[in-house]
Parts: C-alpha cells; sequence; structure tokens
C-alpha cells in the first residue's frame, strides 16, 4: 500500500512540476524574436494583417515579430512550413480560409488542419468582391455575364491560387450562370492585382480587403459583393443576388495558428494579446476601413469555427465541380 501512496504522491508532485514549469514558461515568453509566417507574397490581405498584428505583437511584447512571406500552392507551402517549426509559441501562421478548410478537400496537402495547429484566435472576415479593369465595358454583373456569353472562353479571371475561395467561388458562379471563363492563379492577390491593372486578366474574385485601396484610386471597378449584404465600406456595391444571381456568396477569414503542441499558457497569453490589439481603435480604423470584419474569437471556438467551415467548403467543391489540374 505504502509503495502505492508514494508512487501517486511522485506523480503528483511531477505533474505539479510540470503546471509551475509551464506556468513560468509562459510568464518569461518570449525569450526570443519571434517571427510570423505569412503564407502569401507581400502586399495582398494576409500580408497586411500578418504585418499589423505582428508590429503590434512586437510592442506589446518588447521583442521583434518578424514577418517571413512563404508564398506558393495557395498559402500551403507556408502553412507546412509552420506546422513544423518547433512549439515553443515562436513561430506563429496567419491562416485563412483556402490553405485551411479548402486546399486540403482539392489536393494533398502535407499537414493535418486540425491535428498539426493549435488555433489562437480569428482576426477578421471579409466578403468577397468581382473586380474588373476599369476599361472592360461591364457595369453590372449582368453585363458581365452578358459579354461573357457573347465571347466564350476568351474572358480570364484571376485567383489567388488553384484551391482558394476566389477559384472555388468563379467556379460556382460559372455553374449557375451557364458561362466559360479562364481561370489565371496566382501567388497572391498582390500579383493579380497587377496583372488585372496592366489589362492582361479581365477580373478578379477576392476580398473587399484586398480590393479597397485599389478601387479608390480607380485602378480597378468593383461590380458586386458576393454577400448576403452590402458591405459597409463599399456601400454603393450591390451583392451579386441584387445584380439577379442569388446564391453565389464567399466570405473569405483569416486566424493566428501555430504549432499544435505549444503549450496552453502561452495560447492563452497570445490569445488575451491578440485580442486586445483587436480591439483597439487602430485595428478598426486600419483593418476594419479597408473592408474587414474584426470576428476575434477564443481558441477554442477558432478550432469549432475550422471544422464548421471544412465541412461547408466540402460541400462548395462538390457543387462547383472544381478541381486543381
Amino acid at each position: 500500500m505504502m509503495r502505492v501512496a508514494k508512487s501517486a504522491v511522485l506523480v503528483s508532485i511531477a505533474a505539479a512540476f510540470t503546471i509551475t514549469a509551464n506556468s513560468v514558461a509562459a510568464q518569461a515568453y518570449p525569450v526570443k524574436p519571434m517571427r510570423m509566417i505569412v503564407p502569401f507574397p507581400p502586399g495582398g490581405a494576409t500580408d497586411i494583417l500578418g504585418r499589423y498584428v505582428s508590429l503590434k505583437l512586437g510592442e506589446t511584447f518588447g521583442q521583434q515579430v518578424v514577418v517571413d512571406n512563404r508564398g506558393g500552392a495557395n498559402g500551403t507551402l507556408g502553412l507546412d512550413l509552420a506546422a513544423k517549426a518547433p512549439p515553443d509559441g515562436h513561430t506563429l501562421v496567419i491562416g485563412q480560409t483556402g490553405n485551411l478548410v479548402i486546399s486540403v478537400g482539392l489536393t494533398r496537402v502535407g499537414y493535418d488542419t486540425v491535428r498539426d495547429f493549435a488555433p489562437i484566435t480569428l482576426l477578421v472576415a471579409s466578403p468577397h468582391v468581382v473586380a474588373i479593369h476599369p476599361a472592360l465595358p461591364v457595369r453590372s454583373v449582368k453585363d458581365l455575364v452578358a459579354l461573357a456569353r457573347a465571347r466564350p472562353g476568351e474572358l480570364n479571371y484571376a485567383s489567388t491560387g488553384a484551391g482558394s475561395a476566389g477559384h472555388l467561388g468563379v467556379e460556382l458562379f460559372k455553374k449557375m450562370t451557364k458561362i466559360n471563363l479562364t481561370h489565371v492563379p496566382y501567388k497572391g492577390a498582390a500579383q493579380g492585382f497587377t496583372d488585372l491593372m496592366a489589362g492582361h486578366v479581365a477580373m478578379i474574385f477576392t476580398s473587399v480587403l484586398s480590393t479597397q485601396g485599389f478601387a479608390r484610386t480607380g485602378r480597378v471597378r468593383m461590380v458586386a459583393v458576393a454577400n448576403a449584404k452590402r458591405s459597409p465600406s463599399a456601400p454603393d456595391i450591390p451583392t451579386i443576388a441584387e445584380s439577379g444571381f442569388p446564391g453565389v456568396e464567399v466570405t473569405s477569414w483569416w486566424g493566428v495558428l501555430g504549432p499544435s503542441a505549444i503549450p496552453r499558457e502561452i495560447i492563452t497569453r497570445l490569445n488575451t494579446e491578440i485580442v486586445k490589439i483587436m480591439a483597439t481603435a487602430d485595428a478598426r480604423d486600419r483593418i476594419g476601413g479597408l473592408g474587414a470584419d474584426i470576428i476575434t474569437s477564443t481558441p477554442a471556438q477558432f478550432s469549432d469555427y475550422i471544422k464548421l467551415e471544412h465541412a461547408k467548403w466540402a460541400q462548395l467543391i462538390k457543387e462547383s465541380g472544381a478541381r486543381v489540374d
């Protein structure tokens, strides 16, 4: 009996020591510069968010947070890199709709969205918008459909990658309207917008967050929002449903994650600090002003949200018939 009791005491002491060690580690964290992996090239929505959160976290922690842009394969390369990083809380990643829940249903990736990541918090959501080159003779979705039917296969559209929300959304739109558009995938939104403004592609279907800055300067024209209601940041732009084509509603979202084995105490601290950052007036002005809805969460809520979105997009993939060639 004494052996059992002694063993139980030792286990209790070991458990208490582990909890105390983790608590001390969380209080001391971070102990060195941090890295924020942004799985897309500079200039797009993911980069904007990654740089903003990194700057503010650096100010909060008194440690530099280095932005590491790792574009390619619709953001899956950067996410794979983050999944394999040391789980000490010093490497974080900005995940989003495409690389967390869409690509995994279209192609083989090097990570498991649920198993390999520790969700920390959602950041923002932003509806998608149909944006075109200003010279295109299109003022509405009806005009776009009519032009595409008159010139089948001649109009091309940019996306942030094969398997992105923009790719899936347009494929669903094509199926519903019985038009033929040619897909041109890019490594990120910034490159797609560069070619759109140069006239190399006719349109792009991506978030208001990515589009708003270009639209305000007149370099691209927003035609319709893929949402149930108009965007508060672009109230003059009708929805696709208002234009006579209901059923195409696509919203992208972004959040912060880390490798799956990060200590719970560090996850809690990161969640607390990032939620505080996104609740500031500065975040509302600088991020919300670009057309994003700030939607922070607890780690558990973010985990549940990822699972729900995975199921939703699996159905949309089936409905659209989209595939990655």
